[in-house]
């Protein structure tokens, strides 16, 4: 299995109407989130697809595949490693190969369909009975998309009602100047709050007027209409 059989199953099932599509959507023009990243027009069935069917690929061969200018040689790339690090064969040691393997690479994650397919599932469910002190170095980098992993690896200890990492790095985030990290930290707000609605509502009760106003909108979005422009008005 190698990364240029991946690349030619890829290619083979690319569209060069949906790569127009991939490359509107996923902003790659000048000056935007994405400039410059290249699509072949598959979707993510599709790639979740051949991702599976190659899922013992070494690492030096995924390693080529992140190292690829097409979008979804990355994706699937972070897909195989996925499905790796959650095979019940998959030991404790090749699971942090692969953990230190993701961390090496966290600037290939360059988009935020690639951080959010992947991050959880491997950087946070390792860190979950861990030190997870890796995640505030990330939200202090210069890297909008180490960043953007570093609160949304959180989602692994939201699952297990493990709030307080959460609230932490949201509190540090919120000031950043990026819609995608509105975003990110509006969405992880807002599945703080499913699993306990109280936590959130204390947390937006002291930030709420801080919080912009996309990640407010996120956080608050299960919360009855009356909560919902308490909140809001609150900005």
């Amino acid at each position: 299995m190698t990364a240029e059989f991946v690349l030619s199953e890829l290619q083979s099932v690319g569209s060069p109407e949906k790569a127009a599509h991939l490359s509107r959507f996923f902003k790659t023009g000048p000056g935007q989130y994405g400039e410059g990243d290249r699509f072949l027009g598959v979707v993510v069935p599709q790639t979740r697809n051949i991702a599976k069917a190659n899922k013992a690929m070494p690492l030096d061969e995924l390693q080529r595949l992140l190292d690829s200018p097409w979008h979804e040689a990355r994706l699937c790339a972070l897909l195989v490693l996925v499905y790796r690090f959650q095979d019940k064969k998959t030991t404790a040691d090749e699971r942090e190969k692969m953990y230190r393997f993701y961390l090496k690479n966290t600037r290939r994650c360059n988009n935020w369909d690639l951080v959010d397919l992947s991050c959880r599932d491997i950087v946070g469910e390792y860190l979950v009975n861990r030190d997870r002190s890796v995640l505030y170095e990330l939200a202090a980098s210069d890297n909008l998309w180490e960043q953007r992993i570093s609160i949304v690896c959180t989602w692994a200890f939201i699952r297990r009602s493990d709030f307080t990492d959460t609230l932490a790095l949201a509190e540090r985030l919120m000031a950043h100047k990026h819609d995608l990290m509105h975003k990110a930290v509006g969405w992880m707000l807002r599945e703080v709050g499913k699993r306990d609605r109280d936590t959130l509502t204390d947390f937006l009760e002291r930030y709420a007027t801080q919080l912009p106003r996309t990640a407010l909108r996120y956080a608050i979005e299960h919360y009855p209409e009356d909560r919902r422009q308490y909140f809001l008005k609150m900005k």
